[in-house]
């Protein structure tokens, strides 16, 4: 059951990004520049008073070098129920699933592309892949300068070390799910 995104979820989710920022002994400021981001929008988000979007969580975990899910769940949470649901300028994501297997820390997302927007997400780090399969509708993903069209029933691949983006093609939600893969570079916070 996917469930929606709650004061708890907001809160949690700033004590993870306050914990890990610490933990890198980056400043609030320091952390803001680098991700791009407004020193105020990050203070609301480590206090739990602002719902945070899913481009703004993927170039903050950017910046603390962790996945997404770093942020999402607990510390060693394990398998889990669906997470609350992400929203991007034209992707809701919901976290199903994330796991460390073999030095690899792998995300499974329930994904939806909504028509009229495009969504671009910042690279990700070195070695990072994502693995798209297309349940309905038709989708353009991947790397900026080079997207790769998907069509329900299809899947693709890319390394996502570079600005890549999701785009639904015609006027129809796409439905699908998004596996991203990172290698660790050290023990998972």
């Amino acid at each position: 059951m996917v469930q929606a995104w709650s004061e708890e979820s907001a809160a949690e989710t700033g004590q993870r990004i306050r914990r890990l920022r610490g933990e890198r002994g980056l400043s609030l400021s320091e952390l803001a520049r680098r991700a791009g981001i407004g020193k105020a929008t990050l203070s609301g988000l480590e206090t739990g008073t602002r719902n945070p979007t899913a481009g703004t969580l993927y170039a903050i975990a950017g910046q603390l070098e962790v996945p997404l899910a770093a942020l999402l769940t607990a510390p060693g949470a394990g398998p889990q129920q669906a997470g609350p649901v992400v929203h991007g300028e034209a992707v809701s994501a919901t976290l199903l699933e994330a796991f460390v297997d073999g030095g690899v820390s792998t995300e499974l997302y329930r994904l939806r592309i909504r028509p009229g927007s495009v969504q671009t997400s910042p690279a990700h780090g070195p070695g990072v892949v994502e693995y798209l399969t297309v349940f309905s509708g038709r989708a353009l993903v991947g790397p900026v300068a080079a997207p790769l069209v998907v069509r329900a029933g299809e899947h693709a691949s890319w390394a996502s070390d570079a600005p890549h983006s999701y785009a639904a093609l015609d006027q129809v939600e796409v439905q699908a799910s998004l596996l991203i893969r990172h290698p660790l570079r050290g023990p998972l916070p």
